[in-house]
């Protein structure tokens, strides 16, 4: 009686054993899968400012970001340190990936324009943030799905072989949005699409005083073209 219940036992356990095997064996099959769908790359936009900490979701990308990116990508653009007939062009097809296409078009007009008029050829120019307005929490403007407006404020110097022809202030309101690019040949994940409302104008003297806190709350007519 005794060898049976020892029996009954073992055949009781066998069948907990079984059940915990096929248990563990969907549990495998499920973190394998999970596993393999899951991405491999990982972007996390972290803000500049981590004094008081930051919670951040994969795909949020900080106000502070949006505009570091619109600011670096459109000095690069016109950062002519030699001949702008060379150097513009230059830029244009070297920051393609941080442009949509029709930014890309917008600007290889502006390049032929600015050949057919002349003023390319022997020029040098630089763009050089307005003191005291850097980034605000105003200076961007989150349009919704995946678009922002980025207000900058630039002092364009300009020289026609050493020269100086031109120094003058001037706002930018450019768009940018989330653009679905390779990472390796995007890793902003984002891309200049053209300016806003009526374009770049030239800031006002009392504009100029007032610094960074009053760039979206100034949406007068165009009087200055984009330089």
């Amino acid at each position: 009686m005794a060898y049976r219940l020892e029996l009954d036992n073992a055949r009781s356990m066998n069948k907990v054993l079984k059940v915990g095997v096929v248990g563990l064996f969907v549990l495998c099959v499920g973190l394998v899968a999970g596993w393999a769908s899951a991405p491999t790359r990982l972007t996390v936009h972290v803000p500049p400012d981590l004094r008081v900490g930051a919670t951040m979701k994969a795909d949020e990308i900080p106000p502070a970001n949006v505009y570091a990116f619109a600011h670096y990508l459109l000095q690069q653009i016109n950062y002519w340190p030699d001949d702008g007939s060379k150097d513009y062009s230059k830029n244009i097809f070297q920051y393609s990936n941080y442009v949509t296409p029709s930014f890309k078009d917008t600007l290889l007009r502006d390049l032929e324009e600015r050949g057919h008029q002349g003023e390319l050829a022997g020029r040098t120019r630089s763009l050089h943030q307005v003191p005291g307005h850097g980034f605000a929490d105003n200076r961007v403007d989150i349009a919704g799905n995946g678009t922002w407006v980025v207000w900058l404020d630039f002092e364009i110097v300009e020289a026609v072989r050493g020269v100086p022809v031109k120094k003058t202030a001037i706002r930018y309101p450019l768009k940018v949005q989330r653009f679905d690019a390779s990472p390796d040949s995007n890793p902003w994940g984002l891309a200049l699409d053209g300016f806003n409302e009526d374009g770049p104008r030239r800031l006002t003297e009392a504009e100029l005083h007032q610094g960074a806190g009053t760039a979206s709350n100034t949406n007068s007519p165009n009087t200055g073209g984009h330089g």
